[in-house]
């Protein structure tokens, strides 16, 4: 959460000519009601269902960039599953900048909501302990130093440098 993966994915999709996609966007598509309501109608594992079979739906396309949410990779084997099938990124940033970023719009984050900055702060730090171990297994673990580091450029130079383009 605020690590900036569907702004990143985006520009990284449309940088690359690429398809884009957002996993909980597409889920949204096909349920026709929005993630919080799956939540609260069907429950946290009906939603880790659809969003196993959403993941596993992504491996027709040949070139895509797709943005995952936060517990995508700890469930259902979802990261092993997406390491085999592509090159998985970790936007990793500190809690404090995940914090600040997040500030803004705490109003859409329900888990947020009524959080001052510092509680903010120590809520990420600890859901990131929780599924940190999961999101180290990536193949590319992206340190962001700021708030304002160019995300997508820096990781689009790395994989134009690995494809010798």
């Amino acid at each position: 959460m605020g690590s900036g993966k569907s702004f990143t994915g985006r520009r990284l999709a449309e940088r690359a000519g690429i398809k884009f996609v957002d996993l909980d966007e597409w889920i949204e598509h096909k349920e026709g009601i929005s993630i919080r309501e799956v939540f609260e109608k069907k429950g946290e594992m009906y939603f880790r269902k659809l969003e196993r079979d959403a993941l596993r739906e992504m491996a027709r396309f040949k070139n895509v960039v797709v943005s995952c949410g936060g517990g995508t990779p700890c469930f259902h084997e979802n990261m092993q599953w997406m390491n085999r099938h592509g090159v998985t990124i970790y936007l990793r940033a500190p809690a404090a900048i995940l914090a600040h970023r997040l500030a803004r719009e705490q109003g859409q984050r329900p888990l947020l909501k009524g959080l001052n900055e510092g509680e903010m702060e120590d809520f990420i730090r600890r859901k990131l302990e929780e599924r940190e171990e999961y999101y180290l297994d990536s193949s590319v673990v992206y340190e962001q130093k700021s708030t304002e580091d160019p995300v997508a450029e820096n990781l689009l130079r790395y994989f134009q440098h690995l494809i010798g383009h």
